[in-house]
């Protein structure tokens, strides 16, 4: 049985049955142009008490907390990715409790999968064949992914400046791939034109809300992987907020369920030169990022399409944002691949970077919990390692032939 939800507006509360709205509040959403953030975007609002009643600890329903029926999933292998204790980059910053959620395992290589995997599902829902999406890599690689277990036609709005390695998944998939001559708010405003004039359904990370309830799977699996506790603080990769969004979700329906009592503190992190939500955090007033260059594509934005909400998110959890540079990028991306074995993408490398910036800082209590999220795997991006990273000449098949030093 489907647990009974309806959509509510964040800006002005008025809720909403589920076939009443697809996208924005038609009340809010009717400010929004492309260039600023999104107004009116909705979230799913659950029957909390009937949640309840139902779940077993014993024996978890993780389907209550869903707004599609698992009738309607898609045949693709998406599950709980791991989550596990980093002792040796840990020791590194002097903290004991680290842990990892490695999201760069999914099926498709990120955390992107989740919110896809819900959009097919409700295309399944409602028998639409096309879904449109625009990404700088990752959304729209996942999207292609789960559209081909599921008979769908993916189409995606990419800036043609994407990593080669994600418009290659794209194309493999059997996505119908337009690269835009332009950055992501320029794929992002071409494919809601798409979308409004032609066909399909939009899956635009918070224009859609099953977007944030698709990446909020990863609070609610941190949550049970963790012994059904809330960690201290959990560190997010942050570009459009959407993922530090869906985090927040997670926690606050299990809260509203009466699974716990605490909220984790959430920690933005985002790159130097791609930090709107950063300032907008620190200072309570929005502006676009000027001009977000950085090697963390997967983060770099100039108008984050869920700032407000993702403001929202830190500020109740009682969390903080903090930015990172480029060199501090790829130092985390080595530092974590050496003491852990992971290969994170730049994007979410940044979360490394600024455990160290923090716990240098004072700002992490060195026995706390915190969870760093990996959201995407390095074989997405090897062309910005390589630009730091020598690979050594071939010898000779001789032994003679090998460095004294080794």
């Amino acid at each position: 049985m489907q647990t009974p939800f309806v959509y509510q507006c964040r800006d002005c509360g008025k809720q909403f049955s589920r076939d009443e709205v697809t996208y924005l509040c038609p009340g809010c959403g009717q400010s929004y142009r492309p260039g600023i953030p999104l107004k009116g975007v909705l979230q799913a609002v659950f029957d909390y008490e009937y949640i309840r009643k139902k779940f077993k600890i014993k024996k978890p329903d993780w389907n209550l907390f869903s707004a599609v029926e698992p009738k309607y999933f898609p045949p693709y292998p998406l599950a709980p990715t791991p989550f596990f204790k980093a002792l040796r980059l840990g020791f590194e910053f002097g903290l004991s409790d680290v842990w990892i959620k490695n999201d760069g395992l999914c099926p498709s290589g990120s955390l992107k999968d989740r919110a896809s995997f819900l959009m097919a599902a409700e295309a399944n829902r409602l028998d639409e064949h096309t879904i449109v999406t625009a990404s700088t890599g990752n959304a729209a690689s996942a999207l292609a992914a789960v559209c081909a277990s599921a008979a769908k036609q993916a189409i995606i709005f990419a800036p043609s400046t994407a990593p080669k390695a994600k418009l290659l998944q794209m194309i493999l998939y059997g996505a119908r791939l337009i690269p835009v001559k332009g950055t992501y708010d320029d794929a992002f405003r071409l494919s809601l034109e798409y979308t409004q004039t032609r066909k399909g359904l939009n899956r635009n990370t918070a224009y859609h809300p099953l977007t944030i309830e698709g990446k909020k799977t990863a609070g609610l699996e941190i949550f049970s992987q963790n012994g059904f506790r809330v960690p201290g603080k959990i560190v997010v990769p942050t570009g459009d907020g959407v993922i530090i969004s869906g985090i927040y979700k997670a926690f606050y329906d299990l809260k509203m369920a009466g699974l716990t009592e605490n909220m984790p503190q959430l920690i933005c992190v985002q790159a130097e030169s791609s930090d709107a939500i950063h300032r907008y955090i620190t200072t309570g007033s929005y502006a676009d990022a000027v001009k977000p260059a950085t090697v963390a594509d997967s983060i770099s934005v100039t108008t984050p399409s869920n700032a407000h909400m993702a403001r929202q998110a830190v500020l109740d959890t009682g969390g903080f944002s903090v930015t990172v540079t480029d060199e501090e990028i790829l130092e985390g991306q080595k530092l974590l691949a050496h003491t852990t074995g992971i290969f994170a993408e730049p994007s979410c490398s940044a979360t490394v970077a600024a455990i160290k910036k923090l716990s240098e800082s004072g700002l992490i209590d060195s026995r706390q919990q915190v969870v760093l999220l990996i959201t995407g795997h390095g074989l997405k991006d090897i062309d910005t390692p390589l630009k730091t990273v020598k690979i050594p000449d071939a010898v000779e098949p001789d032994l003679n032939a090998l460095p004294a030093t080794i």
